[in-house]
């Protein structure tokens, strides 16, 4: 079945789901019941507290519905008889989304919300669809399946709050949402797939494993990364340098506040307020500093100023400067999630400067270094998309198009299957963005490249050329694995906390089987270090079988447990994560573990 056809029979179950809760609760207030992903909900006005109790009694009628084979009803009325039969069925909600149209012609509040498959139709004559399923009648722009007998399977899944059209200033109604697949088998995949995710959730791993945590005393957003969290984020962070310095890229660093005029010139001021901090006023604090400083949410800006310290020739093009630059935006309390969306993260910004004539080899480079770097993570399945010209934008049209045209280009040299993103660039310039596909299979972005015709010109930079003329450079954008929080909470997930070799914390947990075994264990361990082995050595004294069972719980790849067979000769009983168990020489066992790691299997 394509997407379309689901979309359908999802946003039909809705209505299904909003009939039999007129049913049971004929008091009930409707707001809007919209498609989502695997299903749809529906927020409504209930004086009753919704349980889990009641969503399995609303699941028993929309089954009852479903035998009597009621069909779907449409019928197209003006504003004002609508308005009429709104008023009559005491809907507020139904009818504040009326009064809407009839002032601005639209029930949309932001350009977020165009695909709502709720909104009603609109027309030049102010016509609007009602559907009617039983004794529910909906605005609704549709279109719904014929009867019920059409739908798929669904399932109620969970009741939530949510303000009345997103605002904290409206009342707070329920939402019931709901899953919808249109075969029994899609259904039971999906609820195992979700509860494997639960098991992989990175903030229940990061707490097993003591890798972060986040304090409300410091701020919501905010991460502290442990000991173990922060080896695993330096052990990225290295790696990725490495490769950034091998491939070109010069190794900047840049301040975490600048001047507010910066992003006035820079555009993000217009474009972006709403993400960033408040401004700090440091005149309130000393009269004689007048200006006003803003915490960066970009580096670009940054990036140019070092440009522009001395002129540039072509024979300085292309020019890659990159760092892990910590940047912070203001995100809504209520969006923030573990790792994944944070306030204040790091990432691994990367700007080139380049030439026309470079733009194409550039683009190709960056997308094929840059899948060849989310290779060497585990994550080789992914989509790619090309992200257009937003409504808000700064830039000439026509440079607009080249840059767009550029990319497109790149992805036909590389003959790349991508799907359009419209809408989706950034204020100035379009990208490509790659959306990495975790173990179960679900997206995620990381990977940016822009291409940008407007900061140069905002900025004024130049170089000159072959000819000895002031040539405008222009200036790619490029995060490859993006904010490393979310993407370190995404490796997380990927592979259950059981980090490949290289990644892992702690490589090799030794531990003695007694006192007399603990001189050995610390030279075995010491031995394995100076090889540049993360060695967990437990001298603790705790038994055996307690001790291998805690460090399978950290997922440790290797343990060896040191008793009179392992002193007395040069063999190792070597315990790898799976349960597997391996007698191998220590001069075997290091050859082994270094030849992984080097593979980075």
């Amino acid at each position: 079945m394509n997407s379309s056809n689901l979309e359908i029979i999802r946003h039909s179950t809705s209505h299904l789901m909003a009939a039999a809760i007129l049913e049971l609760f004929p008091q009930a207030k409707f707001g809007i019941g919209p498609v989502v992903a695997h299903g749809f909900y529906y927020d409504l006005d209930l004086e009753t507290k919704l349980t889990p109790q009641d969503l399995k009694k609303i699941e028993k009628k929309m089954r009852q519905l479903i035998k009597k084979g009621l069909p779907f009803i449409r019928q197209e009325m003006n504003l004002d008889q609508a308005l009429k039969l709104f008023k009559k069925l005491d809907q507020p909600y139904k009818i504040e989304l009326l009064e809407d149209i009839k002032k601005t012609g639209t029930t949309v509040k932001s350009s977020k919300n165009k695909n709502n498959l709720n909104s009603p139709s609109q027309s030049s004559n102010t016509q609007v669809s009602i559907y009617q399923l039983g004794n529910f009648i909906d605005l609704c722009r549709g279109p719904h399946v014929k009867s019920v007998k059409e739908l798929g399977v669904f399932k109620l899944d969970k009741i939530a709050g949510a303000y009345w059209r997103g605002n904290e200033k409206n009342k707070m109604l329920q939402r019931i949402y709901g899953l919808a697949f249109s075969q029994k088998k899609e259904l039971d995949e999906f609820l195992k797939n979700r509860a494997e995710a639960e098991k992989r959730d990175h903030r229940k791993i990061g707490q097993e494993l003591d890798l972060f945590q986040i304090n409300e005393d410091i701020g919501p957003g905010l991460i502290l990364w442990h000991p173990r969290g922060a080896i695993l984020k330096r052990i990225v962070e290295n790696y990725i340098l490495d490769q950034y310095t091998a491939n070109g890229y010069q190794l900047i660093s840049t301040p975490h506040i600048a001047k507010m005029n910066l992003w006035k010139k820079s555009g993000h001021n217009n474009f972006y307020r709403e993400n960033m901090f408040p401004l700090m006023h440091l005149v309130e604090l000393n009269k004689e500093e007048k200006d006003d400083y803003q915490l960066k949410p970009m580096n670009c800006p940054f990036h140019i100023a070092i440009y522009q310290n001395e002129l540039k020739s072509y024979r300085d093009l292309p020019l890659r400067y990159t760092e892990l630059g910590t940047v912070y935006r203001y995100e809504k309390s209520g969006v923030l999630h573990g790792l994944t969306r944070v306030r204040g993260f790091t990432q691994d910004d990367a700007h080139i400067f380049c030439s026309l004539d470079d733009l194409d080899k550039e683009i190709t480079t960056t997308v094929k270094f840059g899948l060849k770097i989310l290779k060497t993570f585990g994550f080789k399945n992914y989509d790619i998309y090309l992200s257009t010209q937003p409504e808000k934008f700064v830039g000439s049209q026509k440079n607009w198009d080249k840059a767009t045209k550029a990319l497109k280009d790149a992805l036909k040299k590389l003959k790349i299957k991508y799907q359009i993103d419209p809408a989706g660039g950034v204020f100035y310039g379009p990208k490509i963005d790659i959306k990495i596909k975790d173990s179960l299979g679900r997206d995620w972005q990381c990977t940016t490249i822009q291409v940008d015709f407007n900061l140069p010109e905002k900025f004024d930079i130049t170089y000159i050329d072959k000819k000895g003329k002031k040539k405008q450079p222009i200036m790619i954008h490029r995060a490859l694995l993006g904010s490393l929080e979310r993407f370190l909470g995404v490796l997380i997930e990927h592979y259950a906390g059981a980090f490949p070799l290289w990644l892992s914390p702690v490589q090799v947990y030794l531990t003695p089987v007694g006192k007399i075994h603990q001189k050995e264990t610390k030279k075995l361990g010491q031995e394995l270090e100076e090889k540049g082995l993360r060695v967990l050595v437990d001298t603790l004294n705790e038994t055996i079988s307690y001790k291998i069972r805690k460090a399978e719980k950290q997922k440790i790849p290797y343990i060896l447990v040191i008793g009179d067979k392992e002193v007395k000769s040069n063999n190792l009983n070597v315990r790898m994560r799976g349960n597997r168990q391996e007698k191998m020489s220590r001069k075997k066992f290091q050859e082994k573990i270094l030849k992984e790691i080097k593979e980075k299997k």
